[in-house]
């Protein structure tokens, strides 16, 4: 099974990842790449901005995909 369809089996069955959860799971360093191709197939994802703090107290800011329904 491909990282492709990793990510693809995870957005089905849980709905959303972010880059972090991704590294986890399936040490998937590239996740834009995996969802512009998933995208790129068809499969109706999109892009929430999300932002916080680093566990130095920093900002950050990161993606995190959703599929949508009906997809």
């Amino acid at each position: 099974m491909t990282q492709d369809e990793r990510v693809l089996e995870h957005l089905k069955k849980n709905g959303k990842i972010s880059q972090k959860r991704a590294i986890s799971l399936f040490g998937a360093y590239r996740l834009s790449a995996i969802i512009y191709r998933l995208r790129n197939a068809g499969w109706n994802i999109s892009t929430t901005y999300k932002s916080g703090k680093n566990r130095f107290g920093d900002n950050v800011s990161w993606a995190e995909y959703k599929l949508e329904k009906g997809a």
